[in-house]
């Protein structure tokens, strides 16, 4: 399709609607995928997004046997898109709460891992949110701490629960619940059968350990640990800690799962543990949305904090 002069003009409820279908084919990563995602057709998925390049006088996507792809505009106007269609989402949102409703989507980030610990009562927590607030919708982000926080000083997070870590003076946290970390080592690794291992056995290792800051970080090069591979999430140290080529640092309720399989030992040296506070990260008030205020308090509340 050639480059036409066509403008778009004023923006209408129909134009908002193949955004909207755009939106999701990106999202998907193409027609097929996101025919699920629209619960249409491929071909009326087809036809409204060539509307869309009609519209826009401009190509935004290649189709065919080599699979789809955006175009330099499709991607410009894919990044357009989602910032208008958020934008629209949240102002919305923010005319309900005016009228004394919640309404929107709660964008929440976790830290990997969290569900398995007994202490964590996040889970809790979104049931009492929802009981609160049944209208709003809620995207859920799990990942690395290094994503998590600048998503939420960035605005794509309302909100996330990550370890306390070199604090930003930008965000606001809230202490929630602790974990506890210690070394482990696979069943194929010599240090298993190691009973009573010193210091210089696991630096002799090669440690798998998290590739940006973070308490993990900074207990491996405290302890003088060889980081023989860096990864950027505790699945990852558990999947190498079970190859039996490295050690890692793991949380106690996550690695109980290995333990009781046999598939790994935590190393006998006491001083190879530390404690992980957690904290719920937010913009201050009164950049903080409603909704990311009222799951707040619902946090604090599940985890008995005044």
């Amino acid at each position: 399709m050639a480059h036409s002069r066509a403008w778009l003009g004023q923006v209408g409820d129909t134009d908002i609607r193949l955004l909207k279908v755009f939106r999701s084919v990106v999202d998907c990563g193409g027609m097929a995928a996101a025919e699920l995602e629209l619960n249409i057709g491929r071909s009326t998925i087809s036809r409204h997004v060539k509307d869309l390049e009609q519209r826009l006088g401009l190509v935004l996507c290649r189709r065919g046997r080599g699979g789809f792809s955006l175009t330099e505009e499709g991607r410009r106007v894919y990044a357009d898109t989602r910032r208008l269609l958020e934008a629209l989402e949240g102002f919305r949102a923010s005319v309900g709460q005016m009228h004394g409703e919640l309404t929107g989507t709660l964008r929440l980030g976790l830290f990997d891992k969290t569900v398995t610990n007994p202490a964590a009562r996040v889970d809790r927590a979104v049931r009492e949110f929802r009981a609160i607030a049944p209208q709003v919708g809620l995207e859920l982000t799990v990942g690395a701490l290094n994503v998590l926080e600048p998503g939420v000083i960035d605005g794509s997070l309302d909100l996330a629960i990550v370890p306390d870590h070199r604090r930003s003076r930008s965000l606001r946290y809230l202490p929630l619940f602790q974990e506890q970390m210690y070394l482990y080592c696979g069943r194929e690794h010599p240090l298993f059968v190691r009973r009573q291992p010193t210091l210089d056995d696991v630096r002799a290792a090669d440690c798998a350990g998290l590739a940006f800051h973070s308490p993990n970080m900074d207990v491996t090069r405290r302890f003088g640990l060889r980081r023989g591979a860096l990864v950027n999430d505790q699945e990852a140290v558990a999947l190498l800690v079970r190859s039996g080529g490295y050690v890692g640092f793991l949380p106690d309720h996550y690695a109980a799962i290995f333990v009781d399989q046999g598939e790994m030992r935590r190393v006998a040296l006491p001083e190879l543990g530390y404690t992980v506070d957690f904290v719920a990260v937010s913009r201050p008030a009164p950049s903080a949305s409603r909704l990311a205020q009222t799951f707040l308090q619902t946090l604090a509340q599940v985890h008995g904090i005044d």
